[in-house]
Formats: C-alpha cells, structure tokens, sequence
C-alpha cells in the first residue's frame, strides 16, 4: 500500500493511493479517515493486533470494487505519517559521500537527531532560517517503523518491525552544523527541514529496497545522483543497531543518509539561496519539490 495525507497543515486526512488510468495523475485516493483519524504512532502499533495497515487492506479493497477513488486534484499533500516520537538520522552512510566530506567511512552508523517539528510536506517551502550562511540539501531513504522496536536479535528480525519507506530531505546547514560547536542536531532542527513523502511505500511495494535510484535537482540542473545499493548499513541493520541503544516507537521516522553531490562537497562549496527549487525523487517512492524561502 502507499499511505498519504491530504489537507492542509495540521488538517490532514489519511488515504491511501492507489493506481487508476481513467484518472488524470494515473493515479487517485481512497479516504479512510472514517477507519482512521491518522497515520500515527497508534494506527501503526495497531497492526500487531490485525488492526493499522493490516485493517486497512480490506477496507481499501472494498472501496475500489465501489468505485470510492478520488482524484487528487489540487489538494497539499502533507508528509504521509503524523508527526513522529522521534527523528533519528544516520550520517555518512554513503562510502562516496563521507570522502566528499573529507570524513573517514563510519565503523559503526553515526547517529544524530532532528526536531520532529521539521517535519512538513514533499511540496511545502523551506524556510532558510535567521543568519544561515550555508543552506544544503540531502536526499534520503526514510524508514517508518512499525511496532515498539528494542534489543532485536538480527537484523533479519528489524523487517517485521518496518512499516515502510518514504523520501526525505534532510535540509542541512553546514555552518550551524559544523562551525557552531556542539553536535550536528544544531544544523539540523530548524523548521521546515526534513519535507518528506508524498507517500509511505510497504514493503510490498518495492522490489529490492537496496537497489533504488536516487537524485536531486538544483534549479533544473542534477546535483545527486546514487542508488541505495551503495549504503554502507543497510535499513535493517539499521533499525537491529539502534534497538541495542534506545526504544523505538511505531510511526517513528529514520533518515538513513545521502549518496554523494550535497553542495558541501562542490568545488567550490554551494548552498541554497531563497527562490532555489529543490526536486527529488527515489525509485518508488515518488517525488519531491520544495522552494527555498526567506527567513520569518
């Protein structure tokens, strides 16, 4: 399934997306707000108990055979799970990217935080904050966990314990990051930097989450361009690694790094300016826009 949210900010409905030519996208919705009020930490732990996406496969069913699909018309598409417990993120797990970075290949997954209040919309604007100098982008595979996550035994263990994937960019700025002492949390957390979706794909949806093409434009001119095949620790040795050091909540959202082309590594280093257009995409997932603007 592909889960989305539709409305505007703080409104969102839950739906779910699905294929139809006669429409003009090719594709339409399904509301299940009557079956849900969200996609959100309670909708996701409900499915261990045959509730959450296991209800929903029915329900979804049902609905096309009645011909209930909607178009989606000119409505936002808000990011396709609730605002999370948490955002966690993994940094330099592209082996070309942490050279482009000058940094070493991590032996273990680097782990930093964002602000769950950074999440927004695929197609909403970022806001480049007060006295940013260095605005970046970073396009990333996003993991939505799906049932309470601790002390797992394998990584094989991590795959019922994964709701989904979605797209997600993780907005960066590389002076309050680097420059400004402190951990990276603090380039990190400003509002509006982590746009995600426009949906949460299942498993199911996907043929091979390790072999997903990646890119990223800059005003219409390619910036990064990779593939999941290169991550340095795959999504589920990701989830298995974190469970050892904390608790992870259902609907909770991880970032699991940015192949290489980030305007850090250019020669020489560029960054964002208000009125760029960032688009984005990963195989599968679907696609991204967002305009950079002024700061409030």
């Amino acid at each position: 399934m592909k889960l989305m949210r539709l409305g505007p900010a703080g409104h969102e409905k839950p739906v779910v997306r699905v294929d139809d030519p006669t429409l003009p996208d090719g594709a339409g919705y399904v509301d299940v707000s009557d079956i849900t009020p969200d996609f959100d930490e309670r909708f996701f732990g409900a499915s261990e108990q045959g509730g959450g996406m296991l209800g929903l496969v029915p329900v979804v069913a049902e609905r096309i055979a009645a011909s209930a699909v909607h178009p989606f018309g000119d409505q936002r598409i808000g990011a396709p799970i609730a605002r999370p417990h948490q955002i966690l993120c993994i940094g330099l797990n592209y082996s070309d990217h942490a050279a482009e970075s000058g940094m070493p290949v991590p032996d273990e997954p680097i782990l930093f935080t964002k602000s769950p209040n950074t999440l927004v919309g695929p197609n909403d604007d970022v806001r480049m904050p007060r006295g940013a100098t260095k605005l970046d982008w970073e396009v990333e595979l996003g993991i939505v966990i799906g049932k309470r996550t601790s002390y797992l035994d394998s990584p094989e263990q991590a795959r019922d314990h994964i709701a989904g994937y979605v797209v997600a960019n993780d907005v960066s700025e590389r002076a309050f990051q680097i420059e400004r002492g402190g951990q990276w949390s603090k380039g990190k957390s400003s509002e509006t930097f982590n746009p995600t979706g426009p949906w949460l794909a299942t498993a199911d949806e996907l043929d091979d989450v390790m072999n997903l093409g990646m890119w990223l434009d800059v005003n219409g001119q390619r910036r990064q361009t990779g593939t999941t095949s290169t991550m340095i620790f795959d999504p589920w040795f990701i989830v298995h690694y974190l469970s050892q050091f904390l608790v992870l909540e259902p609907g909770d959202l991880i970032n699991t790094g940015t192949p290489p082309g980030v305007g850090l590594g250019m020669t020489p280093p560029t960054y964002l300016q208000v009125g760029d257009v960032m688009t984005l995409g990963i195989d599968g997932l679907g696609e991204q826009r967002q305009t950079v603007v002024a700061p409030r």
